[in-house]
Formats: C-alpha cells, structure tokens, sequence
C-alpha cells in the first residue's frame, strides 16, 4: 500500500463523523433516485405484462344502442384485429345489511360471455370462478370493492338494475387491466367503498336493459401496423347514428390516463428531488475539502518536496471526494432497493395487479452511480485546484495571521462593553465573511431541504380547499343515466331537505384549435353558480358569458389556447353539430381537464331543448338518510355523488399513496438538514482547534472557549434561518415548475407557515445537538497534543 493510500485511510477515519454525514446526503440522493425510479420501472414492467397477457384494448367507443349486426361493419375497418361489443351500465347497489357504509352506492356492470373466452379487458380471477350460464345473476365483483366490504364468494349483493331490485350472487373476485384506477362517476379519486365493477353474463344484462340483439360499448384491438386515428374516425362514422359518443384511445382511456400520469409523476420525483439532494452533496464536499486543503497546507508542502507531483496529489483528494461517493453509493442502493419494493407494493394496494414484475434495472444502478461519482468530483473540484496550486516553499509557512481590526458591528455598539468571548466571536465572523457566508448558506441548504420535503402537503390542501369549498359548494351531485327533461328538476326541488338546487348539463366533445385537439366534456352550468363555481386566477367567482367558452388552465396548454381564440367545436351526441367557439377565458383548476359553457350557450350549441344531465344540491343534513332512499326510488338517476365522501376517499388516498412519498421526502430532507449542519459545526471545530487550545492555556475555561466555538454557529445558524426560507422557497417553486403540472393534477406553490417552523425547528435542533457534540470534543481536548502541532485533531 503506498504512503498516499495510507494518509487517505487514516484520513477518513479521523474524520469518519464528517464523512459519514456527507455519505448520508449522498446515499439520500441515490435512495431517492432507486427509489422512485425502480418502482417506476416495476409498475411500468407489470402495467405493460398485465396490458399484454388480458389484451388491453387499443380504442374504446361508448353509444346509445346498436344492433350487434354491426359487428361485422366493425370488423372489416382497416387495422382492427379484435372486437368486443358489450353491454355496460351504471347501477346502485343497497349495501344495507352487507356493510356499515351509509352514504350511495354505484356499480358499472359490464357484460362478459356466458362461457369463459378470450376476450379483451379479460379477466384475472383472484378468487372463486367464472360465472355459471346455467345459473342466473352470477356475477364477479373487482377485487378492491370486496376488500373493502369484507366480500367473499357466495355472498349475495342487491342492486337497483333498471328500476328494479336484484339479487346478485358473487361468483368470484376479479381483475380487469380496464379498471386499474377505478374512480366513480363525479369524484376525483378512486373509492372502493363506494363504487364497484361488476361483471355478469351479457343475455341477463342485456335483458334487464332491454337491450337484447344490441350493444352500447365497443372495444378494438388494433394491428401492429394500424392507424389508431383512422381506425377511430372510421369508427366513429360507424356508429355516429347509434348515438356514438366518439371513440376513444387507449391514452385517454380514464383508468390508462390515470395511471400514467401517477407513474409519470413518480418518474418526475425520482428525476428532479435526487438532483436537488446532490447539489447540496457537491456543495457540502466542496466545504468539507476546501477546510481540510487549508489544514493540510504544510502536509502538501512535505508531499511536493518529497516529489510527490501535482497531478498525484490531485488524484489523491479526488480519490478522498469519490471515496466518501462510494460509501453513499453503497448505502443509498441497498436502502433504495428495500424501499423501491416496499413503494411498489404500496401502490399495489391502490391500483390491484394480479402479479408484481419487481425488478431494478441496472441503468438505474448505473445512472445513480455516475450521477453521484460525478458530483462528488465537481464538489472536490475548486479544492483539488487549490492544493495542487500551492507553491511548496509558500505552502511550508504558516498562514499570515489575521489582520484584527475594529469591525463595522463593533462601532455599532461603541461605547457598550463586550466581552473578551463575544468580541472574538464578532471579529472571527468579519475578519471571514466569504468563509461565514459559505456555512451560513450550508446550514440554510439544510433548511432548505426540510421545506422542500414537507411543501407538498400544504399545496394539497390549499389544491382541496379551493376544489371542495371555494369552487364545489354542493352537498350532493345527482347524475342521470340519459337526458332528463326540467321535470326532475322540479320533481328534486320537491324533495323534504332539499334547500337549493341547480341543473347541469354535460355534453361529449371534441375541441380542436391549429393542430391540436382533445376530446372532454363541455359542462353547462348557470350564468352565475353559486353551488359549483368556476374561478378565476385569483380564486374569484366567475360569471358565465351567454356565449363562448371557458377552459380550464391545463385545457387551455394542452390546446394552446387562449382568451379570445376560437376552437372548433365537434358535438359528439344528438345532431352532432360542428361549431366555432370563442374562448370566453381561462379559469383555475387544480385537478384535471375541464371545460364550461353557460347552460343555455351549450343547448344552443347542441340544438336541443332545456334538458339537463344532473343536478347540484344543498341539503339539510338531518334529512340525508331518508334522501338517499327517496333518490334510490326515482328511476333514470344513475349516481349520486356525496362530497363529504368524496373528501373522505381523497384523504384516505392520499394517506396511502401520496403521504408515503412526502414522508420519504421529509425524512430524506432531514437526515442532509443534519449531514449538512453537523459537518458545519465539526468543520469549525477542526479550523479553530489550535486557536482554542492556546486560549485555555492562556487561562479561558472549558465553558469560555465553548461559548466562543458555538456562539459564532449560533450566529451563524440565525442568519441561516431567513436564508433558508429563502431558498427552500425557491426550491419547492422550481419544483412546482418542473413536475408540479400534470393533466391529473397541478401542484399550486404554497408554503404554509407552519412549514417553514418546522424548518427551522428543524435546523434549530440539529444545531442543538451538534453543539453538544462540539462541546463534548472540547472537554476532551488535548492541550498538549494539539498545542504540538497545527494540524487538523
């Protein structure tokens, strides 16, 4: 072993504290970075097995009724290599006696064949059996909604099929690649609760709907070789007399949308939080091996008399920066590899796959080792240029002493009295500001990283509250299975708790401005709503032009719109008119793609009558229960929508999905807080160690020389503190720009107070106990051994 290998062993052992806090910030950052992006890589692994083995379709079409005669029309469209024609409907089950829930229950039934067959959106069974032709109302319920009613095989559900109630005996528990994210008509997130899939044997299906020899829900597989937008147009002309609501691919498909943008939101946090930890390593390594070059001057000098060359004592502190890399390596691949697993089946709870693909791919390994080697390099840079820069004969003397003068802070207190301890603590800070400012800002990244992990959770809630009590005022929203005509209007008005009610109307369109286009749903609502609002930018109510059209922020970039533009508007229902529309303004939502018209605007544009699609209602809660049952009996309405419980399964959710990555956030933001803030007070500790040790020979207490070591971090530590927020800040804004801003959802920028306290409760404590330790090395400091020489103890 050579004598530079040797001095870099021993010199990473008599530091192993520092060096132990900058692996950690390291190993945070490649934990994050394996973490996110292995379990990225596993569900995206399994999403595409899954899609592949059950023949995920390729383009959705939903209509009113048609014959199944047109199979064979379908069939023969260029590029369609399978077809299913279903059934589906929206029903609502009576939970009474099966569950303790209270509040309305809805199933989407879904036709399968009355024998087992290859078919798309086919069918994992995790439990029980195929429904039996030869039994009647067998069916299979989806996995997450037995789960969360204790559902087994041969137990029995009652459901409202058409007006009339229907025993329902479970057959088996199942899976379907259609219904992944599986979210109830009107709610923003997935409820297993309250909203099932259920599959039954289409001639019974058909039966109960009248829809005997016809269907009103298509899906195709394509050839490799296909067109999808041909495919979808000719599809589109097939079905446009049969009340077709316009095909569909499989990236807007609602339960593939949903998941890919979760998945690319995982994406992003394992991209954009992994590169934010590391800067702060490459800072925290540039400190650390500035300091130790300025110790070691005269150890460099010795190196280059005794023919060590520059380049070898570059290559030996470059090989101390990527040892200390390799130690965070090692530690935040394990650590990322566990989690990894650990998140992955974390989100299984949430979206339900038959089987996991686990597996982290070795670019990842690979990417976050040249990553992290990488910046440890650049962190070592500036240092190794200074050392290698050092002329020996200047390198040998001891550094010119410190020009001591009357600082600025000092004539500021002229004429009040300071102590000996307070008035080395002031001139030790200005006599170095460019040092003083370099651990101000390490200690304030420190601060930084607790805001950035925690700021998330604030943005979310400010995303619902502006969602559930600035914009949707409603208690409940009533959805009809097809137009209804003002007199369920009336009929609703009439019911005992109802206080105040307003229609809607929602009509599928496909909106198309230059080049680009987006099919969604045009939401009518009153000129001016009071129950649920459209607001502006500044979160004020807006009024509803009799004419034009509003877009939501996201609509508007997907479309690359603006105010004032005008859209081509396809109605995609009725007479299906084609119309162009002026775009009235854009408003803020938070969550997902919508688009308004003032109800009357919107039937003008369709052509049609004052039929309305649903209804928004404010009701005394004491008359819930019985207007449950009062909405239950009324036929034509497909599902009704109780905010309270929608608010329920967004914070359910959340605490399993979301919550889980703020708290990796938070406790990876808080081990480099301390990393960071230890290395500050131990790189202080080792520059001073030989001026500390002559002021206790000269007579300073173990408690004077303390005083003055954590009095200059404690100055330190308090102009961090606004710096911190400063730039915490500033780190959750470039955040929110970079992955804050998905079609699912946009992240508003929003740091609450209590956040920041936490930060800097944060940065307090661990200043706190990094004094202590400060403190206890200094009881035990060896006068003699330090006084022999000025190196680093």
């Amino acid at each position: 072993m050579t004598a530079l290998n040797r001095k870099l062993i021993r010199d990473l052992w008599h530091i192993k504290g520092q060096v132990l806090a900058i692996s950690l910030v390291i190993a945070a950052a490649v934990c994050v970075y394996v973490m996110y992006l292995g379990a990225f890589e596993s569900l995206r692994l399994t999403q595409s097995a899954y899609y592949d083995r059950y023949r995920f379709a390729d383009v959705f079409a939903s209509l009113t009724r048609a014959p199944e005669s047109l199979l064979d029309r379908i069939r023969t469209i260029p590029g369609v290599a399978q077809t299913e024609l279903r059934v589906s409907a929206i029903v609502t089950l009576d939970m009474e006696g099966v569950s303790d829930i209270t509040e309305p229950v809805v199933a989407r039934l879904v036709s399968i064949p009355p024998r087992r067959e290859a078919i798309l959106n086919d069918l994992f069974i995790r439990r029980g059996r195929y429904p039996d032709a030869a039994r009647r109302d067998e069916v299979l319920v989806n996995e997450g909604f037995a789960l969360a009613h204790a559902l087994e095989p041969g137990d029995t559900l009652s459901g409202i099929i058409n007006g009339r109630r229907r025993e329902m005996e479970i057959a088996g528990i199942a899976l379907s690649p259609e219904f992944i994210y599986k979210i109830r008509p009107g709610d923003i997130m997935p409820d297993d609760r309250r909203y099932a899939i259920i599959w039954m044997n289409k001639r019974e299906l058909a039966a109960a709907f009248d829809m005997e020899g016809g269907f009103n829900d298509v899906a195709l597989k394509l050839a490799p070789d296909a067109s999808e937008s041909d495919v979808m147009a000719a599809l589109d002309r097939v079905l446009a007399r049969y009340g077709g609501r316009g095909a569909l691919p499989r990236s807007l498909q609602l339960s593939h949308w949903f998941l890919n943008n979760e998945l690319t939101q995982l994406q992003s946090f394992g991209t954009i939080i992994p590169i934010i930890f590391l800067t702060v390593a490459a800072f925290l390594m540039n400190v650390v091996l500035s300091r130790i070059v300025a110790v070691e001057r005269e150890q460099i000098a010795v190196l280059k008399a005794l023919g060590y060359s520059n380049f070898q004592i570059g290559v030996h502190y470059y090989r101390w920066s990527l040892a200390v890399a390799v130690i965070g390596i090692a530690i935040g691949i394990v650590a990322g590899s566990w989690l990894a697993s650990s998140l992955v089946s974390i989100y299984n709870d949430f979206f339900r796959f038959p089987v996991l693909e686990f597996r982290i791919a070795p670019e990842i390994i690979l990417v976050a080792t040249f990553v992290s080697l990488a910046a440890g390099l650049l962190g070592a840079r500036g240092a190794v240029g200074r050392a290698v820069r050092l002329p020996p004969a200047e390198a040998m003397r001891p550094q010119a002493p410190a020009h001591y003068r009357v600082s600025f802070i000092e004539r500021l207190l002229l004429g009040q009295r300071i102590a000996p301890a307070s008035r080395m603590i002031i001139r030790n800070l200005s006599r170095r500001p460019l040092r003083s400012a370099l651990t101000a800002v390490g200690i304030a990244f420190g601060g930084a990283m607790v805001i950035e992990g925690m700021f998330f959770l604030d943005s979310m809630n400010f995303a619902m509250n502006v969602q559930f009590n600035v914009a949707q005022r409603q208690d409940l929203t009533v959805s009809f299975a097809e137009p209804a005509s003002p007199g369920a209007l009336y009929e609703l008005a009439g019911i005992e708790g109802v206080m105040h009610l307003e229609p809607t109307r929602s009509v599928p369109a496909r909106l198309r401005f230059r080049h680009r286009s987006r099919q969604s749903a045009i939401t009518g609502l009153v000129d001016s709503p009071d129950l649920n609002r459209v607001v502006d930018m500044d979160l004020d109510p807006v009024r509803l032009a009799s004419d034009g059209i509003l877009l939501s922020t996201k609509m508007a970039e997907i479309l690359g719109a603006g105010r004032g533009d005008v859209l081509t508007v396809e109605v995609l229902e009725g007479a299906r008119p084609v119309r162009r529309v002026v775009v009235a303004g854009v408003v803020e939502e938070f969550m997902g793609t919508s688009v308004y018209m003032e109800i009357d605007a919107l039937r003008r544009l369709v052509r049609e009558g004052p039929v309305l699609s649903g209804v928004f209602l404010q009701v005394d809660g004491m008359y819930l229960d019985d207007l449950y049952d009062r909405l239950r009996e009324i036929p034509g309405i497909a599902t009704v929508a109780l905010k309270d419980a929608a608010i329920r399964s967004f914070e359910e959710s959340v605490q399993q999905n979301i919550a889980v990555v703020i708290l990796f956030n938070q406790i990876f933001s808080g081990i480099i807080a301390f990393g960071v803030i230890y290395n500050a007070a131990r790189i202080s500790l080792s520059e001073r160690t030989w001026e500390l040790a002559s002021l206790r020979v000269l007579g300073f207490t173990r408690g004077e020389i303390s005083f003055i070591l954590i009095g200059e971090f404690a100055v330190l530590t308090a102009l961090a503190l606004p710096l911190g927020i400063g730039i915490g800040y500033a780190l959750a804004a470039l955040t929110v720009a970079t992955i804050g801003n998905t079609e699912l959802y946009r992240i508003p920028l929003l740091v609450a107070p209590s956040t920041f306290a936490a930060a800097a409760m944060t940065v307090l404590v661990a200043s706190g106990v990094s004094s202590l330790v400060v403190h206890r090395r200094l009881k035990r400091l060896d006068l003699v051994g330090v006084l022999k020489t000025r190196e680093q103890a």
